[in-house]
């Protein structure tokens, strides 16, 4: 219950649901009240809000130093375990396997498998539990799509468990004995990550994956219109720092 309550209010915090909050209070004010200049700045604000955080040099410079931490790792690391952590995904037995990783999930199994062939000895696992009334769980998922890329299945750990980052942090402490592991997430959800599992005594090795802030040179459409695309690179900077927030609130109450 806790679980889906702090899911559904940081949801309702994110940019967009709370913008749209904001432009439904103004109309509230403006037709149930008098307070229609109050109501039309609400509009106003929630209106520029959503502009500003759908052009790509404010998402991606909102976005960039979540990002720009941890390099690519493009070499071998004689690791024992590479850890990739759940996201985003769904399950449709008539989908292509990787169809039913969404969002940030899908490179991030990528990644793992890449790592994977350049550490031939080490076993991958995938965590991440079953959403509210799916039968399947993250984890499964993702040993599904590597799978159907060639992974053997006994190459393959499945912890379907832990809901968030701190408790997969806990679950994988559990089984690699503090053996070296790679740790591969999203290159902004890095750093918050690293910090659960540091708190249970492992040392991992960042691997980033699902770069999106954009430094490269775009057309300028691309630069200025506001584009959906890039309110979502405005959401997960707003979300990690949510995360980091809500990460430094339950660490400083566990150290009291």
């Amino acid at each position: 219950m806790l679980f889906t309550l702090k899911k559904f209010i940081g949801g309702l915090l994110l940019p967009l649901p709370l913008l749209l909050l904001i432009v439904a209070v103004g109309l509230i004010f403006i037709c149930w009240t008098r307070w229609s200049r109050l109501g039309k700045i609400c509009i106003s604000l929630g209106w520029l809000g959503i502009l500003l955080l759908s052009l790509q040099p404010v998402a991606d410079r909102l976005l960039a130093p979540l990002e720009n931490g941890y390099p690519t790792l493009n070499q071998t690391s004689n690791a024992d375990y590479i850890v990739v952590l759940g996201g985003g995904y769904t399950f449709n037995s008539d989908w292509a396997p990787s169809s039913n990783l969404i969002s940030n999930s899908l490179p991030r199994v990528t990644e793992g498998i890449r790592q994977l062939e350049m550490n031939p000895n080490a076993k991958i696992i995938f965590t991440g539990a079953a959403a509210i009334g799916n039968p399947v769980s993250s984890a499964r998922v993702a040993a599904n799509v590597a799978e159907s890329l060639g992974v053997p299945a006994d190459k393959i750990i499945v912890l379907d468990k832990p809901r968030d980052t701190q408790q997969e942090a806990k679950e994988v402490a559990k089984i690699t004995d503090k053996q070296k592991i790679l740790l591969v997430t999203s290159a902004n959800h890095l750093a918050r990550a690293l910090r659960f599992f540091k708190a249970e005594g492992l040392n991992p090795i960042p691997v980033p994956a699902n770069q999106l802030a954009i430094s490269s040179p775009l057309n300028p459409w691309e630069r200025w219109l506001p584009s959906s695309l890039y309110l979502g690179h405005s959401e997960r900077a707003w979300y990690e720092t949510l995360g980091s927030w809500w990460q430094a609130i339950i660490t400083t109450k566990g150290e009291k």
